[in-house]
């Protein structure tokens, strides 16, 4: 008889394993302090904290948890009650007129940002958010740094800045593409083997430099499989009202896929900081990883304290005076 096998040990994927099986709770029930604290948790385990020592294979594009069809209105409502909260202490952050957020969506195409950013942010006053979009630089942008053209549209204080797409794309498509870092006119000087390094560092600094002027970063990578990315192409091409959101150049892509795993792996491993982390959020299933996205939002606008500006004695009482001027009004 053949020697029995010892049962082969799964590598820590450096997260909070959840238990086989498990399935989305009711937390309708729960405090706002306990919900606060589930957010918590549950985001952790997809933020990266393990800097120099990341590796994307430990981070795996589908949920831990069983997201079968019935549990659909569970996942509604648990999104639904983020959304609220995050809508409460956005208007806090906007009275308060101290800190801005930024919120840096990158990933492949079909990975899901778009839709994430639309759910994710539906609760949130547009007067307090504003969105950006960055598509393939313009002749200006190129004539400038490439943190130039983010720079400008950095959110104000007590504003939500989203970034769909960002600087990062000059550590990511111009290192897989080598003519995307010619187009940008750089000194041959400045063109050596380090330039990736430089840029890591420039960026660090950057970010850095931002929180110490009340910028709050959370950075999310929606780390998607090939063969997901695949099937939603095919979906894209298959429904007319998507067909415009597909691009042969997207398939094109895929040919890089290698090259944009590695690129995507040192970009993390080299900016994902405690101030300014990222996320390596499980994509394959659009509605977890919006969980995990508002859970990581929330988390971040606590650690912020966050309250509406207190009232003097002497503008309660003019208040007062005020509130009895109005009634007495005829």
């Amino acid at each position: 008889m053949a020697p029995k096998k010892k049962p082969v040990k799964k590598k820590n994927s450096g997260r909070v394993p959840l238990e086989n099986n498990a399935k989305p709770e009711d937390l309708s029930t729960l405090s706002k302090k306990e919900l606060n604290e589930r957010a918590r948790k549950f985001s952790k385990q997809y933020r990266v904290t393990d800097g120099d020592k990341f590796q994307l294979k430990k981070y795996s594009t589908i949920p831990d948890v069983d997201m079968g069809p019935e549990e659909k209105p569970l996942i509604k409502q648990t999104l639904q009650l983020g959304v609220e909260e995050l809508a409460e202490l956005q208007d806090k952050m906007y009275a308060q007129d101290k800190w801005s957020l930024l919120l840096i969506f990158q990933a492949l195409d079909a990975a899901g940002k778009d839709g994430a950013i639309k759910h994710v942010m539906s609760g949130v006053n547009p007067q307090g958010c504003q969105v950006t979009a960055f598509k393939v630089p313009s002749a200006e942008e190129l004539d400038h740094d490439y943190l130039w053209r983010c720079q400008k549209n950095m959110p104000e204080r007590g504003r939500i800045g989203i970034f769909n797409r960002s600087y990062y794309e000059d550590v990511l498509v111009v290192r897989v593409h080598e003519p995307l870092l010619q187009a940008q006119k750089l000194p041959e000087k400045f063109v050596t083997e380090d330039i990736w390094e430089n840029r890591f560092k420039d960026i660090r600094n950057y970010e850095k430099y931002l929180y110490r002027n009340g910028t709050k970063i959370l950075k999310f990578f929606l780390n998607v499989s090939n063969k997901e990315q695949k099937k939603r192409f095919i979906e894209r091409i298959d429904n007319p009202k998507k067909n415009w959101k597909f691009s042969t150049a997207d398939v094109n892509e895929r040919n890089y896929w290698d090259d944009y795993m590695k690129a995507y792996e040192e970009m993390i491993r080299n900016t994902s900081t405690k101030e300014s982390p990222w996320y390596a959020v499980p994509a394959d299933n659009k509605s977890y990883a919006r969980m995990v996205i508002v859970s990581a939002i929330i988390k971040a606008m606590i650690d912020m304290g966050l309250e509406y500006p207190k009232v003097s004695n002497e503008e309660i009482a003019d208040l007062k005076a005020t509130r009895k001027i109005l009634i007495d009004e005829k």
